[in-house]
């Protein structure tokens, strides 16, 4: 049997070890260390952000932000459908309601008439949110244009996940800078990785002061352990920061080999009629994490089909995200569709394909002709 083609496996760039090794050399194997501030930076520096705070994971991330929005018991938090669970589960873990909102078909990102349907809805009950979170799906930005103005009217601040979207732009800004906080995740299937982590960034520097206060347990400026609230064991270690520094220095070679892959599966699948890439919204430029395709409701091939043959083959590939307001934890939470369920029809008809950027022509190649012998 061939080699394990995998989904969107890490990349390594040959940078990393350099300041690892750096680590070591300088005995900073502790939590914290240099290479951590001079991530955030770096971080921030590529984003056009004022400042950055590396973390555990992208959840951890949410989870800080939506703390320091004031979330708790009993607040409402809306929230993109089509997404990860780390995305939502946060709001839980404040005990605040989660209320998810539809995507809409140009981007398949959150729908603003969803978004001002819910809106309306709870404006009525004189009960708004305490936060929205806004997902760019798959490395594509949302449609800041329209879905910011909608939470600025009710006076909502936005948190953007931007997990998967580092390195995206939208009319020429990076990705994380919409909301009033942006959260990137570094897990191992992301653009670049830290093997698993996290960050947040904002132009509020006080709000990020108070987020590492929180992320480092909370401890107090004081020659002993004083904790006057509850901290979280949420920072980055110094040696996964590290890994970071040499990946950020890749990631612009790796949004540009993304694009290559996501143009030959486009332009091999091109004569396929039962089916269609993911669209490329016209207000900016994704970062082309994962290549999905979605199969003509007519079509006799099913997703199934498709992930079955390549399994038969060695190749990982993954349904779209199943939508939160589908899953059996969050049953009894409200949903606000597009005209239609977008978000629903999206995973009953979709695939993500291998989108490794150290994938060899010769396994794309491979992948290609599976995939064309389904139809």
């Amino acid at each position: 049997m061939m080699q394990r083609i995998y989904l969107s496996p890490p990349h390594m760039s040959g940078e990393e070890m350099k300041y690892i090794q750096e680590a070591f050399d300088t005995n900073w194997i502790a939590p914290l260390g240099p290479h951590v501030d001079a991530f955030e930076k770096e971080v921030a520096c590529y984003t056009g952000a004022k400042g950055a705070v590396a973390l555990s994971a992208g959840t951890a991330a949410v989870h800080l932000a939506l703390k320091y929005l004031g979330v708790q018991q009993g607040d409402y938090v809306f929230c993109s459908s089509l997404t990860f669970s780390g995305t939502c589960n946060p709001i839980v873990y404040e005990k605040a309601i989660p209320v998810f909102i539809d995507a809409e078909p140009e981007s398949w990102n959150m729908s603003p008439a969803a978004l001002e349907a819910a809106f309306v809805s709870f404006k009525k009950r004189g009960k708004l949110p305490k936060a929205v979170i806004i997902v760019n799906l798959y490395g594509q930005s949302a449609d800041y244009g329209k879905l910011l103005p909608i939470c600025e009217h009710y006076g909502v601040p936005v948190i953007e996940d931007a997990a998967e979207s580092l390195g995206a732009t939208y009319k020429g800004k990076q990705t994380g800078t919409f909301g009033k906080m942006g959260i990137f995740s570094f897990n191992g299937n992301k653009i670049i990785t830290t093997s698993g982590g996290g960050m947040v960034v904002s132009d509020d520097l006080d709000a990020l002061k108070k987020i590492k206060f929180w992320a480092t347990q909370a401890r107090e400026p004081a020659r002993h352990y004083e904790h006057k609230e509850i901290g979280y064991n949420y920072r980055m270690s110094n040696i996964a920061a590290a890994i970071g520094r040499g990946q950020i220095r890749a990631l612009d070679d790796r949004i540009q080999r993304k694009k290559e892959i996501f143009d030959t599966y486009r332009k091999a699948f091109s004569n396929i009629s039962e089916i269609k890439i993911m669209p490329v919204a016209e207000y900016g430029t994704p970062n082309y994490w994962l290549t999905v395709v979605i199969l003509d409701q007519q079509s006799k091939v099913k997703p199934d089909n498709i992930i079955t043959k390549f399994e038969e083959n060695n190749i990982e590939s993954r349904p779209v995200w199943k939508p939160m307001h589908l899953q059996p934890v969050f049953q009894e939470c409200e949903y606000y569709p597009h005209t239609e369920d977008v978000s629903a029809d999206l995973f009953h008809k979709g695939v993500c394909l291998p989108s490794g950027t150290a994938m060899s022509g010769e396994d794309q190649a491979v992948i290609i002709e599976k995939f064309k012998s389904c139809f």
